[in-house]
């Protein structure tokens, strides 16, 4: 059991790492694949799924540490 947890909570924080590195800190992500840059108050479409999945990683990892904790 300690095992699967072990690669499981690897496995989870480098997926947390990838999805908070293929964020851009100013611009949107449309900006980074050549578009103009237009100012938006919500986030939308590939940038939203992508912030939404660094929220589950997250809450993941965390889960999971706490886990490894009992465990």
């Amino acid at each position: 059991m300690k095992s699967v947890l072990e690669v499981a909570h690897i496995i989870i924080s480098i997926l947390l790492i990838l999805s908070i590195l293929s964020q851009q800190r100013s611009a949107g992500l449309s900006s980074t694949f050549g578009g103009t840059g237009s100012f938006q108050v919500s986030k939308r479409g590939a940038e939203k799924v992508l912030f939404n999945m660094t929220v589950i990683f997250a809450v993941l990892f965390v889960a999971c540490s706490i886990l490894y904790l009992f465990v």
